[in-house]
């Protein structure tokens, strides 16, 4: 039986796309959409988490939880982090972070997570990855990539082009694939033990963590583990530009037309 819960942390504030919970998608909010990829998972219970009221007079519309939450957090992660200590869940709760700009996240994904943290006691979160299979994405610092260990518990992330196979590039330069290894690309969903999330809340940022940008990065350097299972299918990317947006009110709008 499914036994966790979703956060979905939502912020009014993006440089990039100012507002971007409430653009509009197939004619309703972008967060109403993240909402529903919830609502299809097998998600015992749905909070929405967010500092901005527009946000939350969205949200009371739905059946799912509103919990407003401080404006000063530094990561996504310390703002569940708030929810988890408010609403006095126990440590070994387990929580399932969706981002609120992934309104094509397949919710099979979100209860693949669950499980492998489930399934994997000594482990303080659960994420995923997918196999990288061209070297512009490989070689692109916006993509992260994951380096696992024979237990499929994370050794690193990073921006870089991690494993460095040194002969591969010596011999046929960059940029290309190398052959002989398994390049991962992290996906940034997570499932967590609230017993973690109170203990990460209390951790300032890590070098690892702002040298990279990479908050996940805290939990590793504080000798937590981190599992990494291979998504069981390949999400759309999130929606981080404008041109993210048109790509997916794109694919939305040709779903609509391909109903019955």
């Amino acid at each position: 039986m499914s036994n966790f819960r979703v956060i979905i942390p939502a912020r009014y504030a993006s440089s990039r796309l100012p507002g971007k919970p409430l653009l509009e998608i197939d004619g309703k909010p972008m967060i109403m959409h993240v909402i529903e990829r919830a609502q299809e998972s097998a998600a015992q219970e749905i909070i929405v988490a967010t500092d901005d009221k527009r946000i939350a007079e969205v949200v009371k519309s739905t059946a799912v939880t509103l919990c407003m939450t401080r404006t000063d957090h530094a990561t996504g992660t310390d703002r569940l982090a708030e929810v988890v200590s408010r609403l006095g869940w126990s440590d070994d709760s387990i929580v399932v972070n969706l981002q609120g700009d992934e309104p094509q996240m397949p919710p099979t994904l979100l209860t693949q997570v669950f499980d492998a943290l489930q399934h994997h006691p000594m482990a303080s979160m659960a994420t995923l990855c997918t196999p990288i299979t061209s070297a512009a994405e490989l070689f692109d610092a916006n993509v992260v990539k994951v380096v696992t260990n024979a237990q499929d518990f994370a050794s690193y992330f990073s921006r870089a082009v991690v494993p460095w196979q040194r002969d591969w590039f010596n011999q046929h330069g960059t940029p290309s694939l190398p052959e002989g290894v398994s390049y991962l690309r992290h996906l940034g969903i997570y499932a967590y033990r609230a017993g973690f999330l109170r203990r990460f809340a209390t951790w300032s940022a890590s070098p690892l963590e702002i040298a990279e940008s990479l908050e996940q990065l805290r939990a590793l350097w504080h000798g937590e583990k981190i599992h990494v299972s291979l998504a069981d299918v390949l999400p759309p990317a999130g929606i981080d530009t404008a041109d993210d947006l048109a790509r997916v009110r794109a694919a939305f709008s040709a779903d609509q037309h391909h109903r019955p």
